[in-house]
């Protein structure tokens, strides 16, 4: 029987990622086995970046983090 993978879910806009957003994710990519990148849309506000360019810039900050999934 294979060991239970602990996941964790880290929701945001990422309009656009902070050195805040790096610093909490890489700190919970050492406690987890897979942190997931939720990234939401928020249809009342006018972002600064569309959706996949945000998913571009967050795999390209973590591209070292395998753990890390967007």
């Amino acid at each position: 029987m294979s060991e239970a993978k602990h996941r964790a879910v880290f929701p945001g806009s990422f309009d656009p990622i902070t050195r805040g957003h790096e610093n909490i994710l890489r700190r919970a990519a050492g406690l987890f086995d897979e942190v997931v990148v939720a990234i939401g849309v928020n249809q009342d506000k006018q972002g600064m970046f569309p959706l996949e360019q945000r998913m571009d810039m967050l795999r390209e900050v973590f591209a070292d983090a395998p753990q890390v999934k967007v």
